[in-house]
């Protein structure tokens, strides 16, 4: 999909001529699988949309330890930038699963088009606001339900992901181990 087309289908830009104006901003960038998008620790002053492909945002720890913290698949807009990074340093390394289309934009860029337009604000913050939602959800999910229950709140709020990321991502996003994860699924099969 090309951008103009995803933005325009925002319920909060009221016009060809103001999702052009945002889209103008973008820069396109084909990303390779296996390639960071953004890594962990380092620098990250950009927004991004991911426009065909899939994504896996994961924290590592010291140990090299991962935990998937997001899945994305394209067209979406990744977490914004105030919310995967802190002073300017991501939190999260953002890693292509497959081959990606991508668009970026500086961060500060963003925040001069908030300021300037109502219209871009707004969209802005709608996609804010809902991711905010999604990682509550998420939060709530990790917190109040066992495995089987956490398996089906993801096939309903991610359907089709579970066919096209590896089961150690979604595992991994859902708290449970890959055996858990197996044993889940092999029940549904068998019900």
């Amino acid at each position: 999909m090309d951008l103009l087309t995803f933005l325009m289908k925002s319920p909060d830009l009221p016009d060809r001529a103001c999702a052009a104006h945002l889209a103008s901003y973008w820069t396109p960038k084909h990303v390779q699988k296996g390639t960071a998008i953004a890594q962990q620790e380092a620098q990250d002053t950009h927004e991004y949309i991911i426009l065909e492909g899939r994504v896996a945002s994961r924290i590592y720890d010291a140990d090299g330890r991962t935990v998937c913290v997001g899945l994305y698949v394209g067209p979406c807009v990744v977490t914004p930038n105030i919310a995967r990074t802190r002073d300017g340093t991501s939190l999260v390394a953002l890693e292509a699963n497959t081959d990606v289309l991508i668009a970026q934009m500086e961060s500060s860029d963003l925040t001069d088009l908030m300021i300037e337009s109502i219209p871009l604000r707004d969209w802005a913050n709608g996609v804010l606001r809902d991711e905010l939602g999604r990682k509550a959800d998420r939060e709530w999910c990790l917190a109040a339900l066992g495995g089987s229950d956490r398996l089906a709140w993801f096939r309903e709020r991610y359907p089709g992901y579970e066919d096209v990321f590896v089961h150690t991502l979604i595992a991994s996003f859902l708290g449970i181990t890959p055996v858990t994860l197996s044993r889940l699924r092999s029940g549904d099969q068998n019900t």
